[in-house]
Parts: C-alpha cells; structure tokens; sequence
C-alpha cells in the first residue's frame, strides 16, 4: 500500500531539517574570517607554530612610476651613425643606445659597444633637447664609454653599492628599446644573479648582474634601478638564445672606470702576465691538479711579472694577498683593484704543492 504525500505541506519541514543538519555538522569547526585588505600580515596557525604571512597581491613593493619619473630626467637616448669599412666605399649606418648623465655639467655614461666606431653621436635629453656628443673615454675591458655634451645643470642620478645585491631584489630599467618614438621604455623584474662571466665578441665581461627585466636593443647603456631609485648596473647585453636573461655591468665595477675615463680619458690597469681560466672537476681531473678551485694558468708572457714570479703553465691560483680567487670573476677585479708597481703575494699550487710568491705588477698597454 502506498502513500501518497502532500508535497506543499513536507517542503517547509524538509528544508527546517536540512538547516539544523548543517548547522550541527560545523558547529565545532572554526568559522573563516575576514582579512581585511589594508592589513597586510596574516597569522597562520598550524598547531602551536604561528608564521606571519604578508599576501602577495597585497604587498605594496615600490612606487615604481614615481621613481620612474624621477629617474627618466638623468636618462638620455643616443642615436649614431656607424661606420662600416667597406674594400672600396665607407658605408654609414644607423644605431641608438641609451645614456645617464653623471654631473650636472654634461657627463654621460653608456657603453662602449653603443658609439663604437661611430663618426658622430647625437643625443635627446629628457625634456627633448637635442645635442652633439664627444667621446671623452674608452674602456673595452667593461663595454663601458664616457661621451660629453656642452650643456650646465642637468638632472642627475645617485649610483648605489651593488655588491650587497641578493637574487630577489626588486629592480627596473629604462632606456631606448628599439629607438621608439614617445619616450624611453621602463621594464621591471629582479635580480637574477650575480657575479656571472658573459662572452661577448669583445671578450669576456666579469662580476656582471643578471636580471630578467627586458633589455631590448637600444637599451644598451642605461640604468638598472633599484627599488631605492639608485644606479646599480649599467645594461649592456642580453642573451637571445632565451627569454628573460640579461646582464648589466655593476656599479662597482663601474665607478671606478667612470672616474679613470673621466680624469684620463682611458683606464689604467695592472698587468700580472698570464692568461687564465676557472679551474673545473674536469680540468682538475684531467691534470691531476689536486684543487678544484682557482685560476688555472694557461699561458705566462715571457719575462712578464708572473714569469718574473716563477710561476708556470698548469700552475693554480687560490689567492692574492691572502684573498681567495676561486674564479676569474673574483681574480680579475681584485687585481684591477691594485696598482701598477704594486708587490703582491700570490698563493697557488703546483704539482699538488702549496707554495708562495711575490709578484711586482706592471702596466697593462
């Protein structure tokens, strides 16, 4: 037998017993609350471990387009005509680079690479004055040029200490990507690395920055940024066989160039009088070395200031002057750090032995 149900009358009852179900089925957990968009750390708690957790989207990093506004006044867009050497006719080409103007009586830093065999440069300040560049001084070494401009109280902008930079730090960049009209472009990213080695046609470039802020043609020459508002690279290269890799020479290794160029108009360096590269397990291995770290020598220029040391082909490297020099992005800017005329003491290791020698360092041609 069957009954039959009146469903108007059951309704209201179904749902009075499925509101009180659930009701007691959360009755003993913990309701969620309500986070409050401006309170930016958050309490987790996992058992008696509370972690302070500051939501990413809430995070309030820097306030980019402010410093942008401020640094864009000490950046300028050069454009150049380059000279190519034909075997019966000169050809004349276009190029555009990127500057930042370093004293407020017309100083200007770029690279090397930007005005390289240019016949003449010309550059486009910020509030679009336009001015005839000379080239003050060279240094191939860093890619690094120091270009003037005949003008008075311009906009410049601080150069920070980058050697406390860690991989995560905030950074940006402005300069003239691809030389488009409307003004220079700004990209934004972090420190990817640091200390890195990069091969350039020029050689090899040492203690540089890599970041994965864009660096596009014509950016060469201008500023990496940090979430101060202060100069910590210079950009100079990127890496086309992938997305996201660039590199900038850093201020520390700048500065004192910028400052040689300008008083000199060339760089001074020591020279040691060997070639060298970064000893690896392989090398290690292959010549029985007995380290694996170091610069192992590869070539000694005769009666130069190694030879003079005594030191030979497959000897290793591990310090100067107490100061360890694992790698030749370490060796190089703490020899470039000493004088000509200088006495070091080398510490290396030949034939598995651990020895010593003094080094009087000549000048580099």
């Amino acid at each position: 037998m069957f009954v039959r149900l009146n469903l108007k009358k059951v309704r209201p009852l179904l749902l009075l017993i499925t509101i009180l179900a659930t009701h007691a089925c959360s009755a003993d957990k913990t309701p969620y609350s309500v986070i409050d968009s401006n309170d930016f750390t958050q309490k987790i708690s996992s058992g008696n471990i509370h972690l302070n957790k500051s939501p990413i989207g809430t995070q309030n990093l820097f306030p980019l387009a402010d410093l942008v506004e401020t640094v864009q006044q000490s950046v300028v867009s050069i454009s150049v005509d380059i000279v190519s050497r034909g075997r019966f006719f000169d050809f004349t080409d276009e190029g555009s680079g990127t500057g930042i103007i370093i004293s407020n009586d017309g100083y200007i830093i770029t690279n090397y690479h930007v005005i390289q065999n240019t016949s003449d440069i010309e550059v486009s300040l910020a509030d679009g004055r336009n001015y005839s560049a000379e080239i003050v001084g060279l240094d191939v070494l860093t890619d690094l040029a120091v270009i003037k401009i005949e003008a008075d109280n311009l906009s410049t902008i601080k150069f920070g200490d980058s050697s406390g930079l860690r991989p995560g730090d905030w950074v940006f960049t402005i300069g003239n990507a691809l030389g488009l009209r409307g003004g220079p472009s700004v990209t934004f990213g972090i420190i990817s690395g640091v200390g890195r080695t990069v091969q350039t046609e020029r050689g090899d470039l040492y203690d540089m920055i890599q970041t994965d802020a864009a660096i596009n043609q014509g950016n060469s020459g201008g500023p990496l940024v940090s979430d101060e508002g202060e100069v910590i690279g210079i950009n100079t290269a990127v890496y086309s066989g992938a997305q996201g890799i660039g590199f900038s020479v850093s201020s520390s290794v700048a500065q004192p160039v910028i400052d040689s160029l300008i008083k000199e108009g060339k760089v001074t360096r020591p020279l040691i009088g060997l070639r060298g590269i970064n000893t690896t397990n392989t090398i290690a291995k292959r010549y029985d070395l007995g380290v694996s770290k170091g610069i192992f020598v590869t070539h000694i220029s005769p009666n130069g200031p190694a030879d003079h040391g005594n030191l030979k082909v497959g000897d290793v490297i591990t310090a100067i002057n107490g100061t360890a020099t694992p790698t030749m992005s370490e060796f190089l800017p703490l020899l470039w750090g000493y004088n000509v005329g200088d006495i070091v003491t080398v510490t290396y290791i030949s034939e598995k032995s651990p020895l010593m020698t003094e080094i009087v360092l000549d000048v580099r041609p």
